[in-house]
């Protein structure tokens, strides 16, 4: 008797572990990321369904109660996905947040810098010491107001190396058991991310003049990062219907560019594509998914999209 209160004594006093927090998203991107940082020690909620457009998105009750429920959320912001920003600050008021296009350093470009810069490299702002071989460009990385920044900040790896950097520290705070795992796994993921780069660098550098058309306005990180020329963008950057000034525009700017490629989108109209390009020489490129489209969810569905983007603007342009 005496020996079972003794060892009953020890798991009294033995630490109580806390456990990893339950961690929401709002699209499959962010959880990719997220999921690379907590390894196998929880897994993600993901507010966004599979294939469904990150700008037009209605929550649904279960979306609400997972934020109640939730320890940290972890969302792009609400130049992405406006639907949550209210839910964010109601339903989710008491919740951790971490907000990727507010983590210091990540690069911001709008959606008239095409026309400023052409296809320059821009540095990130608020860089704290990092090289990250940028050229030129922009000193102040937080220099567009909410209202014109290209959200899809993704599309430039080194912001995805420097927000798993920022989700291991968010996390490790959260959960200091943990602590040690969150950053090595944050390092590895900034690592693959960082070897996928240098193969896409090799595979596009060869086609940095060429000119292309896209559905949506959502590829200025892609292509600034990668040194190839802006897009020609058929809709604005929130995926809208295009008026029909709009089409005239394009179909003038097409015939001015000397485009060789046009890349329908995942989820978009294919006639809004035709409709601009109808009677032209353009070669029609593999269906482009800047959010994941139909791609498996999970930790690898980041490096798929970079690499099958890349694969399908290189394959086009070279043929």
């Amino acid at each position: 008797m005496r020996m079972m209160l003794s060892a009953l004594s020890l798991l009294a006093a033995a630490p109580v572990l806390a456990e990893p927090p339950q961690v929401v998203v709002d699209t499959p991107v962010t959880a990719s990321l997220v999921q690379q940082v907590m390894g196998d020690l929880g897994q993600v909620q993901v507010l966004l369904p599979k294939g469904a457009s990150a700008h037009h998105h209605q929550m649904r009750p279960s979306d609400a109660r997972g934020l109640q429920e939730a320890g940290l959320l972890v969302w792009t912001g609400p130049e992405l996905t406006p639907w949550l920003d209210r839910a964010a600050s109601s339903v989710a008021g008491d919740v951790a947040q971490l907000r990727l296009l507010e983590v210091p350093g990540t690069y911001l470009r709008g959606y008239d810098d095409d026309h400023d810069h052409g296809h320059e490299e821009h540095g990130h702002g608020h860089d704290e010491g990092h090289d990250h071989g940028h050229e030129g460009g922009h000193e102040d990385g937080d220099h567009h107001a909410h209202g014109d920044v290209d959200p899809h900040a993704w599309l430039d790896p080194r912001n995805a190396r420097l927000w798993v950097a920022a989700i291991a520290e968010t996390l490790a705070e959260a959960d200091p058991d943990n602590a040690t795992a969150y950053r090595q796994n944050a390092e590895m993921a900034g690592e693959g991310i960082a070897r996928l780069e240098e193969d896409l660098r090799a595979q596009l550098q060869p086609h940095a003049g060429a000119s292309f058309v896209v559905f949506h306005d959502a590829y200025g990180y892609f292509t600034d990062h990668f040194g190839l020329q802006p897009a020609i963008a058929v809709s604005l950057g929130d995926a809208s219907t295009p008026s029909a000034a709009r089409l005239n525009e394009i179909r003038a700017r097409i015939a001015q560019s000397g485009a060789v490629c046009v890349f329908p989108e995942y989820g978009s109209d294919p006639k809004l594509v035709k409709a601009v390009t109808e009677g032209s020489a353009l070669r029609a490129g593999r269906e482009l998914m800047p959010e994941g489209g139909d791609l498996e969810p999970g930790p690898k569905l980041y490096g798929q999209i970079l690499s099958e983007m890349g694969g399908a603007i290189g394959d086009c342009l070279s043929q």
